[in-house]
């Protein structure tokens, strides 16, 4: 199939461009490189230096004729949301609809959307909390990713779009940015190997879904051949806390660095787990690289990278 994937030369979006090469797809990365990596790109990939808020990407559709756009290019940091909530919803809104209204114009088959279940449940009343569990977001990126979801149920209802929802819990492995948009384990990695120190928010306790990339990128392949509507959780049901992850790195880096533990950060949600069983029943989804192994797999990227000779 000939498939466009925005964001992807950035953390998630490169495995999923990689795991639809190696199944024989044609892809087509989009991306702006604000926060993506050209050593990323897939060089089998054709490449467009576009953002997905561009109004002149109509040739690019008319040309290349795509038959599904898996979209991940977004504003991902939580934090900046908050600051600036109105760059948020340009990006994460704005962008998203504008791809929309192109996929309908150029008979684009089917939109597989890179959601968050991290964000948009918010503080959960069930543990883990499925597909059906109230969406009361906390911060602007979750409500921009619900937006989302709203936007493709319009656009399925009066173009008949086909889509694909799926709602990741905290991503982590290789390629991760320890900067900006980053989640604990990039940065603690990162961190660690670099002799500096991996400072934990609060007393550690918060827990979230750690869920390995390679595992996330398998979802994508599989939504490919699946026809919705649907959204489905992808995430593995189990939390895992800051201090047990500190501790696991800390283990596997082979730094021995003390606990270091600041102020909590306000408005930090305390506790986020999503259930799979879903997936597992429709999508033929479930989570194949435990925590340990994931974490051992993203230090030894951080190692290299960072030119680490054990």
């Amino acid at each position: 199939m000939k498939i466009l994937v925005t964001g992807g030369a950035g953390f998630i979006g490169s495995h999923v461009v990689d795991i639809y090469v190696e199944n024989g797809h044609e892809v087509v990365v989009l991306d702006n490189l604000s926060t993506g990596d050209r050593a990323n790109l897939n060089p089998k990939a054709t490449f467009y230096l576009k953002d997905i808020r561009d109004r002149d990407m109509g040739g690019i559709f008319a040309r290349e004729k795509f038959e599904i756009v898996n979209h991940h290019a977004a504003q991902m940091d939580v934090r900046k949301s908050v600051d600036d909530p109105g760059y948020d919803a340009d990006v994460n809104v704005l962008g998203t609809v504008n791809l929309l209204q192109l996929c309908a114009k150029s008979g684009v088959k089917k939109f597989i959307f890179a959601s968050t279940g991290g964000a948009i449940y918010g503080e959960q009343r069930t543990f883990p909390a499925d597909e059906e569990h109230l969406t009361r977001p906390l911060s602007p990126y979750g409500v921009t990713k619900l937006t989302g979801e709203k936007y493709l149920h319009f656009y399925q209802q009066t173009y008949g779009l086909d889509y694909v929802v799926l709602r990741y819990s905290n991503v982590y492995g290789p390629r991760q940015n320890p900067h900006g948009e980053a989640g604990v384990v990039a940065i603690f990695a990162s961190n660690l190997l670099a002799g500096k120190p991996a400072v934990i928010n609060g007393d550690g306790s918060q827990t979230r879904d750690y869920v390995y990339v390679g595992d996330v990128a398998r979802s994508n392949l599989l939504a490919l051949n699946h026809t919705g509507p649907q959204i489905f959780n992808i995430g593995t049901g189990l939390e895992t806390d800051v201090n047990t992850i500190f501790k696991e790195l800390n283990r596997v880096s082979g730094t021995g660095q003390k606990e270091i533990h600041v102020p909590p950060k306000p408005g930090e949600q305390r506790r986020s787990v999503i259930n799979n069983r879903k997936a597992k029943a429709v999508l033929g989804w479930e989570p194949g690289v435990e925590l340990s192994t994931g974490l051992e797999k993203t230090v030894d990227f951080f190692r290299k990278k960072m030119g680490i000779i054990r």
